[in-house]
């Protein structure tokens, strides 16, 4: 007499079997379904991770995955940005598609929809020519929506997946690991990916392809006009003699109060430019943002506004410093200078 089939066995053939009759299913799916039944989560112990761009938001990010443990490959053009991460652990590629080719999921986070058409798919270096059938390809760079759709059709044609999920936060939420992440793409993926998103910051699910670039610049929108009225605060009270540091300190617990006070009302006291993020991607942003509006037929005043101030910045050599270099504009249109304005109580 013959044994029993156990109760996995059977449903496993009678789902091969359902697999075989179902020829709408795309493959890249039932291959991360597969993967997935092989191994309860993603975890350092199975999942290699590649890392493409580490500069001031990927250094951060990247050290957050190696502390956890992953096995972590990186690219990033100029070297000297990556070598904090070699020295933690992580392995130089020579090429995004040497990234990809020791991954499952690959990471990327670089300046312009220009430089993720190149690392992800050109079809001689870059990642997608490298992924095995099943990897992930994560972009977090804010982009083009038109282009994450473009990479999602394109890595489900090599049966892999492709997520975007740009970020928010700046350098602090980078470094402290607190980022907004808008993801979109099969929300299947994006969940079996949560290990990973949960050690860079809160992942919210947004949608099909491209829904994750559209909320990320729906909140550049935001903080352009949000950052507009800062620096325009911060200008009007020191023309009227108030201490500026009081001002914001006394406006940050009351309706005024923001995040990008949090982030940058200090630092533009202290005259502290650094970028967190820099005027010259902001630039990028605000042009994609302003690009959509047309395509959609909207007419947002603030955005074009704010759009015009940062590219003041940029004509006067500032590109490369961070967006709380917006109170330069703001001086130079009114002949004032902050520059001696005390920093609020810590």
């Amino acid at each position: 007499m013959p044994l029993p089939v156990p109760p996995v066995l059977r449903f496993l053939s009678l789902f091969q079997h359902s697999l075989s009759h179902t020829p709408t299913l795309s493959f890249p799916y039932l291959t991360l379904l597969r993967r997935s039944m092989a191994t309860d989560s993603i975890s350092p112990s199975n999942t290699r991770v590649g890392w493409i761009g580490t500069g001031v938001m990927g250094r951060f990010m990247c050290s957050h995955l190696i502390q956890a443990g992953y096995s972590l490959t990186v690219f990033n053009r100029t070297l000297s940005k990556a070598q904090p991460l070699l020295e933690m652990g992580a392995r130089l590629a020579q090429s995004p598609l040497d990234v990809a080719s020791q991954s499952d999921v690959v990471f990327s986070i670089v300046g312009y929809p220009s430089d993720v058409r190149s690392v992800l798919l050109d079809p001689t270096s870059g990642a997608l020519a490298g992924l095995r059938h099943g990897g992930v390809l994560v972009d977090m760079t804010t982009s083009e929506p038109s282009l994450a759709a473009e990479i999602s059709a394109a890595a489900s044609a090599k049966k892999c997946a492709a997520i975007d999920a740009p970020v928010s936060g700046g350098d602090r939420g980078a470094k402290n690991g607190t980022l907004a992440i808008f993801a979109s793409g099969d929300e299947s993926v994006v969940n079996r990916l949560n290990p990973l998103f949960s050690l860079l910051g809160k992942v919210n699910y947004m949608g099909a392809p491209g829904k994750g670039q559209f909320a990320k610049l729906a909140n550049q929108i935001t903080i352009a006009s949000t950052m507009v009225g800062l620096v325009e605060g911060m200008v009007y009270a020191h023309k009227a003699g108030l201490d500026v540091g009081l001002f914001l300190d006394a406006i940050s617990t009351g309706a005024a109060g923001s995040k990008s006070l949090d982030l940058y009302g200090s630092r533009i006291l202290k005259r502290d430019f650094e970028p967190g993020f820099y005027v010259n991607h902001f630039v990028k942003d605000l042009g994609i943002c302003l690009k959509e509006c047309q395509n959609m037929g909207l007419a947002l005043p603030g955005l074009a506004l704010a759009q015009q101030l940062y590219l003041s910045l940029k004509a006067h050599g500032e590109g490369n410093l961070g967006t709380q270099a917006l109170i330069l504009a703001l001086e130079r249109l009114n002949n004032v200078s902050l520059q001696s304005a005390a920093a609020p109580p810590s």
